[in-house]
């Protein structure tokens, strides 16, 4: 029961962020080069590693908090399942582990996870009550995952896709804080997530709007992109572009009338129309970048 506990706190469930390494070697046209493949399961399980000693280093920091928290006080610590000095033995086992997969790749790779984890870490101590900025920190780790996809496997990004990567982190960000604020009890506020209190619904809606307008303009430039249609050989990736508006509208909708969003990884494997639509757009897009490859299929 214990080890369950254990596994329960370094949140597997959330490693689907960690899908975001990937994104270099999809769009280089490299997924089939099996060297590369390797090297970007490698980053990944990497990132999974530091990214579970991270959320150790959250639930240790915020274990009064999440006790007041109507679903976060029957995590591990919160509930008493798991005492603080195990968590932080787990803690050493993770980073061992992770500082092990990183040592198999190159340098430019080891410097990103331990950005990562640096800014996580601060992130943790001060900048999480920082209005803007906590949500900024956040999509730097979303960033730092598709630059460290990039750099495992040696291969350049497009800046198109850099400012997509950043405008959709912050949109999954603020989005988290805006469902937040819908389910927060007025006087838990400060106890639960103090930075909620400079927050309400009218500005998170405002800025998310921003970010959502962003990550749809910027994809689309991309999949038109020079770079893009050079490597590609082809401008039909544009054609993928529906699918991401309708997953981000999907998103919205179930922010809104649905009140979720508090959980991007939970939408994210849990909504039909929202896994119909990522698996479409992947299918395509794999078609689409591949087939200028010369693969048969």
């Amino acid at each position: 029961m214990k080890f369950l506990k254990l596994i329960e706190l370094i949140r597997p469930k959330q490693w689907i962020k960690n899908m975001f390494v990937f994104a270099a070697i999809l769009f280089a046209g490299e997924l089939l080069h099996f060297e590369n493949l390797i090297k970007s399961l490698v980053a990944f399980f990497a990132f999974c590693g530091v990214s579970s000693a991270v959320y150790i280093i959250n639930d240790i920091t915020d274990v009064e908090s999440d006790r007041v928290h109507k679903e976060k006080r029957f995590r591990p610590l919160a509930s008493g399942a798991i005492s603080v000095k195990s968590a932080q033995i787990f803690f050493v086992i993770i980073a061992v582990i992770t500082i092990l997969l990183s040592l198999r790749l190159n340098t430019g790779f080891q410097i990103i996870v331990a950005s990562y984890f640096l800014i996580n870490l601060i992130y943790s101590l001060k900048v999480k009550d920082v209005v803007l900025l906590d949500v900024f920190f956040i999509s730097a780790g979303f960033l730092g995952r598709v630059v460290a996809g990039a750099l495992a496997i040696n291969v350049p990004l497009s800046s198109w896709m850099l400012l997509t990567t950043i405008f959709i982190s912050l949109f999954l960000a603020i989005s988290k804080r805006r469902a937040e604020l819908s389910q927060v009890e007025a006087g838990n506020i400060e106890k639960q997530r103090k930075v909620l209190s400079q927050y309400d619904i009218v500005f998170t809606d405002q800025i998310n709007t921003i970010a959502a307008t962003g990550t749809i303009i910027c994809y689309a430039l991309y999949t038109v992109s020079e770079k893009a249609v050079k490597t590609f050989q082809t401008d039909a990736l544009i054609y993928t572009t529906p699918f991401v508006i309708f997953g981000i509208f999907r998103y919205m909708y179930l922010l809104h009338k649905k009140n979720l969003g508090e959980s991007p990884s939970s939408i994210v494997t849990k909504d039909i129309p929202i896994i119909i639509t990522t698996v479409l757009w992947g299918l395509i897009s794999i078609f689409i970048i591949y087939k200028s490859k010369g693969f048969t299929w």
